[in-house]
């Protein structure tokens, strides 16, 4: 009886070979951060879509979001290697991939590298050299200039990196295009512009985690009270530049209904941070700004294929 229950528990023990290359696959898309790499292709999509009055061609649109999306891949995964001792200190981040051991930091930089070739060779082939190498300058730009450097030099690390990150509307435009428009650049700025806000939100409710692990976010290096008085500011600056593609005649109706509704559903959660937040105020702002973002370049697609006029 005792060997049949030794042996029970013995093979009970020994999981399966496709349960180890799961777990796996898991840590190396984790590493990915799909989520956000998700909302970088919206964003580029739309991009490709206001840069022409038709559909985009499906060679251009594959290969393009294709591209964007393994290069900013990439940036994610040089981002996990370089802020792994971070990441460790830190309760939202402690069990990233590499932060806990799961990849190491060798298989990791490998991957990204894998990730950043293929990306550019798709752009490079199948697109245009402009956004190859916009998508490359993007990705040294969050990867190294942000995450190795700014990120644990300033306080205003977020507002100088973003311009990393709002470059996917432009890497959109560009690979329909072949060129920068100012369409474009406007696209460009209204991401850079919600970046703070959005980030600083997310800081506020981590103050104690970037103490922690020394990393001179604004509420910690300014307090939380600066920070909140930042958020509430650029989201004001972040509505007024939100106008602008209706003001300079790009987009119509349904974007100035929609945009402004997001607007004012921003303005009420900057607001109400400043003024009347409680525990949970810093984390909800956070995630309505996502929502935002999100929505706000569907109304973009959605008034540029149903233009409906004062």
């Amino acid at each position: 009886m005792a060997k049949s229950t030794t042996l029970s528990n013995s093979s009970s023990s020994v999981k399966p070979a496709s349960a180890g290359w799961r777990a796996s696959w898991r840590n190396y898309y984790e590493m990915t951060k799909p989520r956000v790499v998700m909302l970088l292709l919206l964003t580029a999509l739309v991009g490709m879509c206001l840069a022409t009055p038709g559909w985009v061609p499906l060679s251009t649109l594959i290969a393009g979001l294709g591209g964007i999306g393994l290069l900013a891949s990439a940036a994610a995964v040089i981002n996990h290697v370089v802020d792994h001792k971070i990441d460790s200190q830190m309760a939202r981040t402690f069990n990233r991939p590499v932060a806990k051991g799961k990849v190491s930091v060798n298989n990791a930089l490998l991957f990204s590298f894998v990730l950043a070739a293929v990306g550019y060779v798709a752009l490079e082939l199948w697109v245009n050299r402009l956004t190859a190498l916009l998508t490359l300058a993007s990705l040294v730009g969050y990867a190294v200039v942000y995450t190795m450097f700014l990120k644990r030099a300033t306080p205003q690390n977020i507002v100088i990196g973003g311009l990393a990150g709002a470059a996917p509307p432009l890497l959109g435009w560009t690979a329909v295009t072949g060129q920068v428009d100012a369409y474009a650049l406007l696209l460009v700025l209204i991401v850079f512009t919600w970046t703070p806000p959005h980030f600083w939100a997310l800081a506020i409710h981590r103050e104690k985690d970037y103490a922690k692990a020394k990393v001179p976010m604004l509420p910690v290096t300014h307090g939380v009270e600066f920070t909140k008085t930042c958020v509430l500011l650029y989201t004001v600056l972040l509505c007024l530049v939100c106008l602008l593609p209706y003001l300079i005649g790009e987009a119509q109706l349904l974007y100035l209904v929609g945009s402004s509704a997001l607007n004012a559903g921003f303005m009420y959660y900057a607001l109400k941070l400043k003024y009347a937040a409680d525990q949970h105020t810093a984390m909800a702002t956070f995630k309505f700004s996502i929502i935002h973002l999100m929505v706000l370049f569907v109304v973009l697609l959605a008034d540029h294929y149903i233009p409906l006029t004062l």
